[in-house]
């Protein structure tokens, strides 16, 4: 098949699609991505890249088409409006002129935004191509719950804008069960809506970390409680804090922050203005490839999201490299999330936003045995192994966009009522 892939974001951006990507050319299949210049998490433009260079790029044989758009900065309020609106405004003018060609599919992956469909639904008319649509982010929801829109006008335009796009696609993926009931709300047709899932990229495994290794040399020592991702507003960074105040009294307890996103420089104040400079440890971004590495030296990997609706009925993406890696994990998440870690029996459990509540996981899995400890990471990847494995989920996705693909009319047609 010819599969095009929209997605705002893309390699050297790390998300999950970079990997989708490389298991449907692995599979036989000729993709090409259309993405916006690489920006994430940063919010500058990378090095090698200009508003309006390169257009054209090959990632590991994959012919990747770019757009511009304007940097998202700091991530928050007009700046973050431009930088969706000028993506989806960009490539649905110019990606008619540069994707070339028939496409038996269009897949698209949404993390956030929700305009990204906007493009596909041109090129979708254009080449009468069927449109997939991965929803990792609902929209309008996402926009409150992290509190980037407020006014309730916008929000119900946000929603028609949704409708508009869900009613129009194929099928619409959703990364969490939960999921389903909102977007089937907002408009999808429910027999078009499907359960599809995340999983970690084949380099997410367990490891075990020489004795040389380069990564031991950033430890700190003592029970160390490793956070890997974005450091923004949902990741609930108030609430880490807290439960590093509560814990000041146990000096043996470190946390280890690997990653940036736009609330890195209040977390670095916020870090010397209560004194935990020797208890909470930034250390930056690093290459993907290199998590299991840092996992492999840590006693316990958090995960966190604010006390939402919203996020009760997500699975944080990281979720799944986790417990890929074999690792015990402190889930400060409720619903959904927090209800996959309990059934793999991968870890500890506490209430989102809840300071005393982590500190007191943090406090129990480090009065554990190590060998307890490890019978915990060995059923985190029994689990991963059973609900979450790459080649199954590759299986599933294939086969609907082979169904697509066979019938583009009727798959459309299902879609597109008003």
């Amino acid at each position: 098949m010819r599969i095009l892939i929209v997605s705002q974001y893309f390699w050297p951006e790390s998300f999950r699609i970079n990997d989708l990507a490389l298991g449907l050319k692995e599979r036989g299949h000729k993709v090409t991505v259309l993405t916006g210049m690489p920006n994430y998490p940063a919010g500058v433009l990378f090095q090698g890249y200009s508003m309006f260079s390169p257009t054209r790029e090959v990632f590991k044989d994959i012919p990747v088409l770019r757009v511009p758009l304007i940097p998202r900065g700091n991530g928050k309020g007009w700046r973050l409006a431009l930088n969706y609106l000028s993506f989806a405004v960009c490539a649905s003018l110019i990606a008619p002129l540069r994707c070339k060609g028939t496409f038996d599919c269009i897949f698209v992956y949404e993390p956030s935004p929700v305009t990204v469909g906007l493009p596909a639904l041109v090129l979708g008319r254009l080449k009468r191509a069927p449109i997939l649509f991965w929803v990792q982010d609902m929209w309008p929801e996402s926009l409150s719950a992290t509190g980037a829109v407020t006014s309730a006008f916008l929000l119900r335009w946000v929603g028609k804008l949704v409708r508009f796009i869900y009613r129009r696609c194929a099928y619409v993926l959703v990364q969490s069960e939960g999921f389903i009931p909102h977007v089937t709300a907002t408009g999808a047709d429910p027999l078009r809506v499907k359960y599809f899932p995340n999983w970690a990229e084949n380099f997410y495994r367990p490891v075990l970390a020489s004795d040389d290794a380069p990564e031991r040399g950033e430890m700190p020592e003592g029970f160390r409680v490793m956070f890997a991702g974005n450091i923004g507003a949902a990741q609930s960074f108030e609430t880490l804090l807290a439960a590093a105040e509560h814990l000041r009294s146990h000096p043996d307890i470190q946390w280890i922050i690997l990653g940036d996103g736009h609330q890195k420089r209040w977390v670095e104040d916020q870090i010397v203005r209560r004194g935990l400079k020797d208890h909470i440890h930034l250390l930056g971004h690093r290459p993907a490839e290199s998590m299991p590495q840092y996992f492999a030296l840590a006693d316990a990997l958090l995960v966190s999201l604010r006390k939402d609706p919203l996020f009760a009925v997500t699975i944080p993406s990281k979720v799944q490299s986790y417990l890929a890696c074999g690792r015990p994990v402190i889930a400060a998440l409720e619903g959904t999330g927090a209800a996959v870690v309990q059934a793999a029996g991968a870890g500890v459990v506490c209430e989102p936003g809840d300071s005393h509540g982590l500190a007191e996981a943090v406090l129990t899995l480090s009065r554990l045995s190590s060998q307890e400890r490890e019978q915990m990471g060995q059923r985190a990847r029994d689990y991963y192994e059973r609900q979450f494995e790459r080649s199954v989920l590759l299986d599933r996705l294939e086969a609907m966009l082979q169904e697509c693909a066979r019938n583009p009319i009727r798959s459309r047609g299902l879609t597109c009522a008003s």
